[in-house]
């Protein structure tokens, strides 16, 4: 991991180190001393600008719920027939997946072990219970399968997009972010969508 110049700290470039140090070592794996090191800053400097780790949690999951949410306030997430709203929101979160991946990818870590991992997870089951009712709509206006179990078609989408974090990686010699949603798109809805 490459140390950060203390001359080019700032408070986002703490919460990435912090990410990438969660993300590496478990947020309960990590500590402030932990932080400090790979930030190059001591740790009264961290406790200038934050009162601990956990609030350095917080701000990396609630970047990567507050992209998520905002999905389903889009237009495209809001108006027209379930089933086009519902490919709208897969392909928009596999975007925002890829464009905040350390942030969803320590989202998609955290296991409920402290009160901002439990509100990280309420939030999560929100979302994903959001994205269900949208997928049961769309099965009730017959334009997705209805031979397969709502939640069971649910969490095999959400899966497949999640998978993402484990192999992603923005190095330019991958496919692109556009590749991969249209890849997952066209592989869920051409299972999903009535024939």
């Amino acid at each position: 991991m490459t140390t950060a110049k203390r001359d080019t700290y700032t408070p986002e470039t703490l919460l990435s180190v912090a990410v990438q140090v969660f993300n590496e070592r478990g947020y309960d794996g990590t500590s402030m001393e932990h932080l400090s090191k790979a930030a190059g800053i001591s740790k009264s400097s961290i406790y200038h600008h934050v009162s601990g780790k956990e609030e350095l949690l917080r701000r990396a999951v609630s970047r990567a719920l507050d992209g998520l949410f905002g999905i389903l306030d889009e237009e495209h997430g809001r108006v027209g027939p379930a089933a086009d709203r519902l490919e709208h929101v897969v392909r928009r979160m596999v975007e925002v997946l890829v464009t905040e991946l350390p942030y969803v990818t320590l989202l998609l870590r955290v296991r409920g072990n402290t009160d901002t991992e439990r509100w990280a997870l309420e939030r999560r089951r929100d979302f994903d219970h959001r994205v269900a009712e949208l997928l049961k709509a769309a099965a009730a206006e017959g334009d997705i399968r209805g031979d397969v179990e709502v939640r069971l078609a649910t969490r095999l989408v959400f899966g497949m997009v999640n998978s993402v974090v484990e192999w992603y990686r923005p190095d330019g010699r991958g496919a692109s972010e556009r590749e991969v949603a249209d890849a997952v798109v066209r592989l869920a809805f051409t299972g999903l969508r009535a024939h």
